[in-house]
C-alpha cells in the first residue's frame, strides 16, 4: 500500500513536473515573441517617421504624380493604424508597394535623384528596411519556436488550458505578394 502511494506521488510529481516546465517554457517563448513583435514596430514606426519628408521632397519635383503621393499618404495611414500582426502585415506590403512606385517615379527626375535630401531620405529608409528585415526574420524565428512548443508532447495536451490555444501568425509577405514572386521572373535586358 505505502509503495503503491509513494509510486502514484512520483508519477504525479512527474506529470506537475513536466505541466509547469512546459508552460513557463511556452510563457518564455510567447514573451520573446512579443518582444520580437514589438522591435518590428519601432522599425515600422522609423520608416512612417521618414515617409512625409520623402513625400514632400518628391512633391517639390515631381507635383503632377498626386496619385503616386496620395497612394504613399495613404498606406502610410493604414499601417500606423494596424494592431494585429495579420493586419501590419497588409498594411506595410501595400506600403512597401506604394513606396516602390515613388521610387519608380523618382527614377523620372534627374534633379531629384541628386538631391541630396532625397539621397538621404533614400539611404536612411534603405537602413531601416535591412533592419526591418532582421527584425522580421528575427520574430518569426521566435514565433516558430513558440509554435513548434506549442505543438509538441506532452505541451500539446494542456496548451490549450492555459491560455496558448492557438499558434502565432508568420510576418510573411502575404497571399498576393506571394503570388507576384511566384510568376515568372521579370526579364532583364541590357
Amino acid at each position: 500500500m505505502l509503495v503503491t502511494l509513494i509510486v502514484i506521488g512520483v508519477i504525479v510529481a512527474i506529470v506537475l513536473f513536466m505541466v509547469v516546465g512546459g508552460y513557463n517554457k511556452l510563457v518564455a517563448l510567447d514573451q520573446r515573441a512579443d518582444q520580437s513583435f514589438a522591435d518590428i514596430d519601432v522599425q515600422l514606426k522609423q520608416r512612417q517617421d521618414l515617409i512625409p519628408n520623402l513625400v514632400e521632397t518628391v512633391k517639390g519635383y515631381a507635383s503632377h504624380e498626386r496619385g503616386t503621393l496620395d497612394a504613399v499618404t495613404q498606406a502610410r495611414a493604414a499601417a500606423a493604424g494596424a494592431t494585429s500582426v495579420n493586419d501590419k502585415v497588409q498594411a506595410e506590403n501595400m506600403l512597401t508597394g506604394a513606396l516602390g512606385r515613388l521610387f519608380a517615379v523618382a527614377e523620372a527626375y534627374p534633379d531629384l535623384k541628386a538631391n541630396t535630401n532625397y539621397l538621404e531620405l533614400q539611404r536612411e529608409l534603405s537602413d531601416i528596411e535591412n533592419k526591418l528585415a532582421a527584425a522580421r526574420r528575427f520574430f518569426n524565428n521566435a514565433v516558430g519556436e513558440f509554435n513548434a512548443v506549442r505543438r509538441q508532447f506532452p505541451t500539446v495536451l494542456f496548451a490549450g488550458m492555459v491560455g496558448f490555444g492557438s499558434d502565432k501568425p508568420f510576418f510573411d509577405v502575404g497571399e498576393s505578394e506571394r503570388a507576384a514572386l511566384n510568376a515568372a521572373p521579370p526579364q532583364v535586358k541590357f
